[in-house]
């Protein structure tokens, strides 16, 4: 972990805000590089005098955009007709899938925001928004609402903390808790929200 810190510490201090963009670009898509170890690096550079801290966060969320459009139109041009196609083999049924399709038409913007909020699910959100074919400022709105709290988030823990990596690590957990709690909370306003509106 150490080692991997110091070489993104190095790149970062040699390719600057573009490897920021690079490297949250692949963090986004389904290149395994966690985010964790991207925008904390970056914060500490910023607060080492080499970077600015804005533009290291504008980098962030402007590559995680990019990689998550790289997995919607991947999953919009090749996904759906893969899925109706081969779906049946894995209990997919035509069925099932218009159904899946439906709810994230209805209930996407919600579903993108909070997915860009959590592990695992940021890099794989792109796909069903891609499939379901939704409206692609929407889901730009909100990829970036998602992905710059999270860029914000993680830039001013290294910001404040520095290039510990244990402690980059214990604070990165404790914020993805507290993200954990709000996405939750969330949701239950935002199911609340629907159920009043349906008796209405």
């Amino acid at each position: 972990m150490h080692e991997m810190i110091n070489w993104l510490l190095t790149t970062m201090n040699a390719m600057g805000y573009p490897g920021i963009f690079l490297l949250m670009a692949m963090e986004s898509s389904v290149i395994p590089v966690p985010s964790e170890l991207v925008m904390p690096p970056a914060g500490y550079l910023a607060q080492q005098g080499t970077m600015n801290i804005w533009l290291a966060i504008l980098m962030g969320t402007a590559g995680s955009l990019v990689g998550a459009y790289a997995n919607y139109f991947t999953a919009h041009y090749l996904g759906r007709p893969l899925v109706l196609k081969y779906g049946k083999y894995v209990w997919i049924t035509e069925e099932k899938f218009v159904k899946v399709e439906k709810f994230f038409l209805n209930h996407g913007e919600i579903s993108t925001f909070i997915g860009r909020l959590l592990p695992v699910i940021r890099h794989l959100i792109s796909i069903p928004a891609g499939i379901a074919g939704m409206n692609h400022l929407r889901f730009s709105l909100y990829t970036l609402a998602g992905a710059g709290i999270w860029c914000t988030i993680l830039a001013w823990i290294g910001y404040f903390i520095g290039k510990e990596q244990a402690l980059i690590i214990k604070y990165s957990h404790q914020a993805l808790i507290g993200v954990v709690i709000f996405s939750g909370l969330l949701i239950a306003v935002y199911v609340w929200r629907q159920k009043k509106r349906a008796m209405d």
